[in-house]
């Protein structure tokens, strides 16, 4: 067995870009889950979720009323919620690639977790210059869904990859 194969050293690879974006939308679908159901917990309403992530694109007005549904809003969201998504997936993908990380289940479980904790301290305490409303929704349930979202985007990228054999350099995996 050689050694240097498991190394987890920078080496040029293609990442399976569509299994990112796959990755992405598993992630994305778990953490939205997720999200929602602390709302709801919480007290905050089940649609407040949705009204922050709409507010991104839609300005502060579409915080008004959190707890009541509207379709526009919801829309919105999902529309934001899931290129953000992808966008991740995308992003971890070509990380996990480059680093050889897509070695083994527990690897990959682990850079997902940590990538999950870089997204949440970037949307929660980096974002909120720009959107001040996601300062509110810093804590521990949130902290949590954003480390399984990492988790469900690494495995899911792990487990749809297609393998360098198959891939074989091609751009577009």
């Amino acid at each position: 067995m050689d050694l240097h194969m498991q190394s987890h050293q920078w080496a040029h690879r293609v990442p399976d870009w569509r299994a990112g974006a796959m990755a992405g939308v598993a992630g994305g679908v778990v953490f939205l889950v997720l999200d929602l159901l602390a709302s709801a917990m919480t007290g905050a309403g089940f649609w407040a979720p949705t009204h922050m992530i709409a507010a991104i694109v839609m300005g502060q007005g579409a915080l008004a009323s959190p707890a009541s549904f509207s379709l526009g809003i919801v829309v919105t969201a999902l529309v934001v919620h899931f290129v953000l998504a992808i966008a991740m997936g995308l992003i971890l993908s070509l990380i996990m690639a480059q680093f050889r990380f897509d070695s083994s289940w527990g690897m990959a479980s682990a850079v997902g977790a940590v990538f999950g904790l870089a997204v949440y301290l970037f949307n929660f305490y980096g974002m909120t210059s720009f959107f001040g409303w996601f300062a509110e929704a810093r804590g521990w349930v949130t902290l949590i869904a954003h480390l399984v979202f990492g988790i469900v985007m690494a495995d899911a990228y792990l487990k749809m990859e297609a393998k360098d054999e198959d891939r074989s350099g091609s751009a577009l995996g």
